[in-house]
């Protein structure tokens, strides 16, 4: 039977969904969520192994996770797939309402380009989940948030600024087609005046010439 103590501090750790536990190697651990539909999810955790020197669990650098997140209710539908480092962060926003399964396993992460073995020996890992509540992301993920939100400011007023252009465009597009009509209608005014002139030119000169060749004649 378990002490007070103990179902206390496991009665309190199911609200803040902070928890740590053992794995064997690397052997696959998952979770069970119940999510709404547009429910932010941003999960922390950290993996240590056991050394034998030490005597204690501690960070090794050769030692990461591999995290999934699958929807249960659409046909184990993967959303998440993130190899990390022994310490690190996932995030993702459930699509729709339902079931969700997080697992995850350690893993050796090579140091050099062949194939690493197996994880062996016990592992404690620790898994903080932070559900639905923004003011449970850590400062460095505010930081993030904020710099999302400005390269999408910059990318509106970047936006704005082609708009701007192609408004600006349009407008000079406009002038010069007005400009270009105009001076067409010059152009054709003009050419219709020169065949006028030309045209009474013409007349003129055979009139002259056919009174020069009748007078000719009666000469």
């Amino acid at each position: 039977m378990w002490k007070p103590t103990v179902l206390l501090a496991a009665a309190l750790a199911v609200p803040a969904q902070a928890l740590h536990f053992f794995m064997d190697g690397a052997t696959q651990k998952c979770f069970y969520e119940e999510l709404p539909k547009d429910t932010l999810v941003v999960g922390h955790y950290h993996v240590e192994a056991w050394e034998d020197a030490t005597k204690s669990y501690q960070t090794k650098q050769d030692v990461g996770v591999f995290v999934t997140v699958e929807e249960t209710f659409d046909n184990n539908h993967r959303i998440v797939a993130q190899r990390g480092s022994s310490q690190g962060r996932f995030t993702f926003s459930a699509a729709d309402s339902g079931q969700h399964r997080i697992c995850v396993t350690p893993q050796n992460v090579p140091t050099t380009g062949w194939l690493s073995s197996g994880l062996h020996g016990t592992v404690k890992f620790t898994l903080d989940l932070a559900i639905g509540e923004t003011s449970r992301i850590e400062s460095t993920d505010k930081d993030q948030v904020e710099t999302l939100v400005q390269k999408v400011k910059d990318l509106n007023s970047r936006l704005q600024d082609v708009r701007r252009e192609q408004v600006f465009m349009r407008e000079r597009e406009a002038e010069f087609r007005d400009q270009s009509e105009h001076t067409n209608s010059r152009v054709v005014r003009w050419t219709l005046i020169q065949l006028a002139i030309l045209g009474v030119t013409c007349a003129w000169q055979l009139s002259h010439l056919r009174a020069f060749f009748i007078k000719q004649k009666l000469t």
